[in-house]
């Protein structure tokens, strides 16, 4: 997964921080028994989606792949696939 630069942006990891913090909010209200204190974490959690959506959005995420790139990482991947064909026969 580290090669794919999956959750490797400023968008995921503010949208994972918020959501930990909500998460963490309302597991200590869970303990309190405050109901409240309980919807306002769950508030956090939703808040933390719509946050990432939205810096994903201005363009903080993962960046989508221009066809240039696409046709230059297939062509590479050829390459790499006849040197072991060439290698293994």
């Amino acid at each position: 997964m580290a090669k794919s630069g999956h959750g490797h942006t400023p968008a995921a990891w503010t949208g994972v921080i918020i959501a930990f913090i909500g998460f963490c909010v309302t597991c200590v209200f869970i303990v309190a028994a405050n109901p409240v204190g309980f919807w306002a974490g769950i508030a956090l959690l939703g808040i933390s989606a719509v946050v990432g959506g939205i810096m994903k959005m201005a363009g903080l995420g993962t960046p989508k792949d221009t066809p240039e790139i696409q046709r230059m990482r297939e062509d590479a991947a050829a390459k790499v696939r006849a040197r072991l064909e060439a290698q293994v026969g």
